[in-house]
This record gives C-alpha cells, sequence and structure tokens, in this order.
C-alpha cells in the first residue's frame, strides 16, 4: 500500500470507531487546559497507531492522545482522531479525522475526513488538493470585503481569548464579509482550500491538528504561515492559513495580537 492509501484506510477505521461510540454514547474527562478528551478519541487513536505500523511498522507515530514520536524522525506520521472534540461530545456532525505523512520534515500525503457528513479531503505532495473526488483550489479573492475569515479559539478563556477578539475586530473593520467558527481546525482550513474562506487562524494549535489541512491547502494554491509569517514549524504554534493573495492583509492584523496569545500561553 502507499501512504495515501495507508492514511485513508486508517481514517476510515477511525471513523467508524468514532460514528459507533457516537451512536451508543461514550464517556469523557478533562485535560489539563485542554478541554476534554473521550474514550472515542482514544479508541480511533488506537485503531489509526495500528493500521499505519501495520503496513510501515518502522515509522514513528505522532498522536494527540497517547502516542509521542520525535518530530525530526524520518518517516512521521502525525494523526489526529477527532478534532472537533468538543463538537462531537454535543452531538454537533462537524468533527474529523486527520492523518498525515511526514518525511524528513515535509509533508507528502494527508487526509482529513468528516464521518458524519462523509466529507473527505486530501492531498499528496505535487498532486494537487481533493475534496469528495473533486479537484479543489483557493478563492481567486484579493480583497478583504470579497471574503469570510475563519477563527478558531484555544481552550485559554483569558489574553489569548482576548487577542483573538481584538484580532476580529480589526478584520470587521476592513469590511469582511462575516466571521466563521465551527470549532474543527482540521476542517476550516479545508474550508480556506475549497474556496469557502479567504483565511483561517487560531493563535494557538499543534501539529495533529494542521498536520493533513496544511497540505490540503498548499495543493489548493493556498499560503500557511504562522501568525508572524515565518515558516510553520512542526509544533504548538499560532496558524495562518490563506488563498494566498490575502495573506498579506491578513497577516498585517493577525500578527499585532500574537503577543496577547504568547502571554496567555506563558503563564
Amino acid at each position: 500500500m502507499t501512504e495515501i492509501e495507508i492514511a485513508r484506510l486508517a481514517a476510515r477505521k477511525a471513523g467508524g470507531v468514532l460514528l459507533d461510540y457516537w451512536q451508543r454514547g461514550f464517556t469523557s474527562r478533562e485535560k489539563t487546559n485542554a478541554g476534554f478528551v473521550t474514550d472515542a478519541d482514544v479508541a480511533a487513536e488506537k485503531v489509526i497507531v495500528e493500521t499505519i505500523l501495520a503496513e510501515r511498522p518502522e515509522h514513528a507515530v505522532l498522536g494527540e492522545e497517547e502516542h509521542t514520536a520525535d518530530v525530526a524522525a524520518e518517516h512521521l506520521w502525525i494523526v489526529d482522531p477527532l478534532d472537533g472534540t468538543t463538537n462531537y461530545a454535543h452531538q454537533l456532525p462537524h468533527f474529523a479525522v486527520s492523518v498525515a505523512y511526514y518525511h524528513r520534515g515535509v509533508a507528502q500525503c494527508g487526509v482529513v475526513w468528516n464521518p458524519a457528513r462523509d466529507d473527505w479531503y486530501e492531498a499528496t505532495r505535487g498532486g494537487g488538493a481533493w475534496h469528495n473526488g473533486e479537484r479543489v483550489q483557493v478563492s481567486n479573492a484579493t480583497r478583504l470585503d470579497q471574503v469570510l475569515i475563519g477563527v478558531g479559539f484555544y481552550y485559554d478563556r483569558g489574553a489569548m481569548m482576548e487577542a483573538t477578539l481584538a484580532a476580529i475586530a480589526d478584520l470587521f473593520r476592513q469590511q469582511i464579509h462575516g466571521i466563521r467558527r465551527f470549532g474543527t481546525a482540521a476542517l476550516d482550513l479545508c474550508h480556506v482550500a475549497c474556496g469557502l474562506y479567504g483565511a483561517f487562524f487560531e493563535y494557538q494549535l499543534s501539529p495533529w491538528d494542521f498536520a493533513a489541512a496544511r497540505l490540503i491547502l498548499e495543493e489548493a494554491g493556498g499560503t500557511v504561515t504562522t501568525c508572524l509569517g515565518d515558516p510553520l514549524p512542526l509544533e504548538k504554534i499560532h496558524v495562518l492559513g490563506s488563498n494566498g493573495a490575502l495573506h498579506p492583509a491578513v497577516l498585517e492584523i493577525v500578527q499585532r495580537h500574537v503577543l496577547g496569545g504568547g502571554e496567555a500561553e506563558r503563564r
């Protein structure tokens, strides 16, 4: 099997686990300073890791819940078994499984799947971005007053929240069409890839939140950096994804407020 085939299979198996728990019920517990986790998250990650290692036993896997790995590993899988846990726990059918494969720190393929909607996004390096079998590309908008902007909020309810709200206010002053906050960063970045948003930003994301979706957005013609405009590292960081043409305009706004998020993170 190729890496993209492994990623698809792992995502489908994990999505099946999530839907099973969705129908028969699940329990959840709080995570320190980071919301909560359900037993569905843990079970879905387990099946993803088993699927990957069955085909590539020598590869490393970094997961949100129970699997750690060196991000400098030559062959690295970065997986989020349930992006949008809060939505999932409230029976809101907007959540996703994310599976990405990186070789020497560079994304090679990625899939993001919402099993509740059977909504599938994928990309391979140099192979374009695809949504439910149709090739996609970013919006051709060149002005902020032509687009919606997606945003995410980290669990912090202090300085980081205030920083995000301040950035939103500045964006509204540029006459954007509106702000959308759906609570699943992987899907939000895919929505930029499909041209639904002009850009998306969040002041704190982990590698598993963006590992697959950043490649999908880039292969759709978009740009992904930190909120300071730097190359995006595989670490917990602020993230800005856009259609490319709007990147400088959005970056000018969101970078003003990064220090607010940084202060919250250091507390």
